[in-house]
């Protein structure tokens, strides 16, 4: 299962560039003015039938963040422009940012994100070819992604589907962000224990119309006591403090890593995702 998701992954960067832009991939590092590649991670079966179609992105550039609207420049069709896609692109390779829901029904259907940057065009198709089944919730070793939770007494969930708060605040006044994680610390069998934090929370914008300043984007997890998941080992809180700089509509990804790393080192577990909305007056 592993090699199919680490060859899904190379082919899904790979297929979305046409010809004149694949020399993309061996220009040297820019600080800006490169493209922004949609990226394919592979889908995921739901409990209520449904399926789950994993999204995250490369933004080509060193430096630059780009904001991209949801139109024509940012847009998953058919269905769409909006489904539910980031509108702020953070630097470098995101990881299963966020995932497409499609019905039982789906076949062999397929749905495409398209975004421009820089003037650059790039697109992927996605449907559920097994070939791109991933297991997001359980890897080979028996890892699975850790717990996060906007309150002590949860609900908790785990894996890239996540779940979502609403909150309020006031424009150059700082909002609290606290989340409680809880993770199995587990290790492949044999292998001794990373000298890394079991748990790595980030924070990091994902829409929203003005700029937003972190107290900390890493914020640690500190010891904390309230009610476990089942079978976690390590767990605490991490809290950091968030600033608007205008009004509006934001969203906020947060991400739970465990030992496995970003993107759980390409085989697509096992990290968790959430998203807080503020509505900043």
């Amino acid at each position: 299962m592993s090699r199919k998701i680490v060859l899904a992954t190379v082919f899904c960067l790979t297929s979305s560039l046409l010809p004149g832009q694949q020399q993309l991939r061996s220009d040297q590092p820019h600080d800006s003015g490169r493209s922004v590649t949609p990226a394919f991670e592979g889908w995921f079966a739901n409990a209520d039938g449904t399926y789950s179609i994993l999204f995250g992105y490369f933004n080509r550039n060193m430096k630059q963040e780009l904001d991209l609207p949801v139109g024509p420049g940012n847009k998953i069709e058919p269905g769409g422009p909006d489904q539910g896609q980031p509108t702020h692109f953070m630097t470098r390779r995101q990881w299963g940012v966020f995932t497409v829901t499609v019905p039982k029904d789906f076949g062999s259907k397929k749905i495409v994100w398209t975004i421009v940057a820089n003037g650059v065009t790039t697109a992927i198709p996605a449907g559920l070819d097994p070939l791109w089944e991933v297991s997001p919730f359980l890897d080979t070793t028996g890892n699975t992604p850790p717990f996060i939770g906007f309150h002590e007494k949860g609900p908790f969930v785990q894996g890239p589907r996540g779940q979502s708060q609403t909150l309020s605040a006031a424009v150059g006044v700082p909002l609290e962000l606290p989340v409680w994680v809880a993770d199995d610390a587990s290790v492949i069998p044999g292998a001794a224990r990373p000298p890394a934090p079991p748990i790595v929370v980030t924070w990091e914008k994902f829409r929203g119309p003005g700029a937003m300043t972190l107290s900390e984007e890493r914020p640690p997890v500190k010891d904390a006591d309230f009610p476990l998941p089942p079978k976690t080992q390590a767990h605490g809180k991490a809290t950091t403090k968030i600033t608007f700089s205008e009004p509006g509509e934001y969203v906020l990804l947060v991400t739970a890593n465990d030992w496995s790393g970003e993107g759980g080192h390409g085989v697509q577990c096992c990290w968790s995702n959430s998203q807080v909305r503020v509505s900043v007056k």
